[in-house]
C-alpha cells in the first residue's frame, strides 16, 4: 500500500510539473473573431499550429479588442504584459515616428510590390526599429485599403475639400488634410458608429476592415485599390520580445513554424480581400470606383507636399527611408 501512496504521489508530481512547463500566452487583436478576418485567422493558425507541435505551448486569443484597446497593445507588448497582437504598425507611430513610413501614400500600389518590399533593406530598417523597441515580428502582412465617404466618390482632392474623414495613420492625415479635408482619430473598429452618428463623414482603412466592419452600411461610395493603390498598410503579427526570449528553443522553432504557415495563409488570401470588399459593397449598393493613373498621380503630387515632406522633416532618418522604400522596383 506505501509503495503504491508513492506512485501515487510521483504521478501527482509529474502532473503537477506537466502543467507547469505549460506555457500560455495571451493574443490580442481589435479585429472581428471569426467572422473570416484574415488578421484574425493569421493569429488563430499560429495558436492552432503552436499547440498542434505539442511542445507545451497554448496561445489564447482574444479578438474584437477585448483584453486590450488597440493603441494600448504596442506597449503592453513593450512591458512584456502582452505576448502576441496582429498590429498595424503605424498606430505605434508615435511612439517610434519612422513607423509611419508603412502606411505611406502611394508607398506600394500594389500587392506584387508588397510582397517585394518585405524582402528590401526598407523593411529590414523597420523590423530592426521593431525588435530595438522590444518586439519581434511573427509574420508580416501588408494589407490593401480603400476610402470611401457618405457625400460620393473619392477621386480627386477636390473631392474630401471640407468633409470629416478618419484617417488610419498621421501620413495620410497630413494628405487629407493638405487637400482640404477635416481629421477624425480614431481606430477602425470605431469608425461604423463615427460614420453613423456623422462624427466622420469618410475615412480610410483597409479593405479587410470595410467588410467586417460592416462600413458599407454607412457610405455611398468607395474607392478600391484597382491599378493604383494609394492606401497600403503594415499590419503584421507582433510578439513580445521578451515573452519570445522566455520560451525554450523547442517553443521557439514551433512558433516560427505556425507563423510560417500563417504568413503563406495571408498571401494567398490579400488579394482576396479587395475582391471580397467590391463584391460586398456592390451587393449592398454602394458605388465602386478605381482610381485613373491620372487621379492618381494627383494624389500623389499632394502626398509629396504634405507627408512626405512632413515625414522627411520630422524623422532622422525619413527620406532615407522614403527613397529605400521606392528603390525597390
Amino acid at each position: 500500500m506505501k509503495f503504491r501512496a508513492i506512485l501515487a504521489g510521483a504521478a501527482v508530481l509529474a502532473l503537477s510539473g506537466a502543467a507547469q512547463a505549460q506555457v500560455v500566452l495571451k493574443a490580442s487583436h481589435q479585429f472581428p473573431g471569426g467572422k473570416g478576418d484574415a488578421r484574425d485567422e493569421m493569429v488563430q493558425i499560429i495558436a492552432r499550429e503552436a499547440k498542434a507541435a505539442n511542445v507545451g505551448l497554448e496561445i489564447q486569443v482574444y479578438p474584437g479588442a477585448s483584453l486590450f484597446k488597440p493603441n494600448d497593445q504596442w506597449n503592453a507588448m513593450v512591458n512584456g504584459q502582452l505576448d502576441i497582437s496582429s498590429f498595424p504598425l503605424d498606430y505605434a507611430s508615435g511612439k517610434v515616428p519612422a513607423f509611419s513610413a508603412t502606411l505611406m501614400p502611394g508607398l506600394v500600389r500594389n500587392h506584387d510590390r508588397a510582397q517585394r518590399l518585405n524582402a528590401s533593406p526598407f523593411m529590414q530598417e523597420i523590423k530592426s526599429k521593431i525588435e530595438k523597441a522590444g518586439v519581434v515580428v511573427l509574420a508580416d502582412a501588408w494589407l490593401a485599403g480603400a476610402m470611401a465617404s457618405k457625400k460620393g466618390c473619392i477621386r480627386k482632392p477636390d473631392d474630401v475639400k471640407g468633409v470629416k474623414i478618419r484617417s488610419a495613420g498621421p501620413t495620410f492625415a497630413a494628405m487629407w488634410q493638405k487637400a482640404g479635408a477635416s481629421i477624425v482619430n480614431i481606430p477602425s473598429n470605431e469608425v461604423y458608429n463615427a460614420l453613423q452618428t456623422g462624427v466622420a463623414e469618410a475615412t480610410d482603412t483597409s479593405t479587410g476592415s470595410f467588410v467586417s466592419f460592416r462600413i458599407y452600411e454607412q457610405v455611398k461610395c468607395i474607392t478600391a485599390p484597382g491599378d493604383n493603390a494609394l492606401w497600403f498598410m503594415y499590419e503584421p503579427v507582433l510578439m513580445s520580445k521578451r515573452s519570445f526570449d522566455k520560451l525554450n528553443k523547442q517553443q521557439q522553432d514551433a512558433l516560427r513554424a505556425a507563423s510560417k504557415k500563417s504568413e503563406e495563409f495571408f498571401n494567398k488570401a490579400t488579394k482576396g480581400l479587395d475582391d471580397k470588399m467590391v463584391e460586398t459593397f456592390k451587393k449592398n449598393n454602394v458605388e465602386v470606383a478605381t482610381l485613373t493613373p491620372a487621379e492618381y498621380d494627383a494624389w500623389i503630387k499632394i502626398a509629396q507636399e504634405s507627408s512626405y515632406k512632413q515625414f522627411a522633416s520630422e524623422v532622422s532618418d525619413g527620406k532615407k527611408l522614403i527613397d529605400a522604400a521606392l528603390a525597390v522596383k
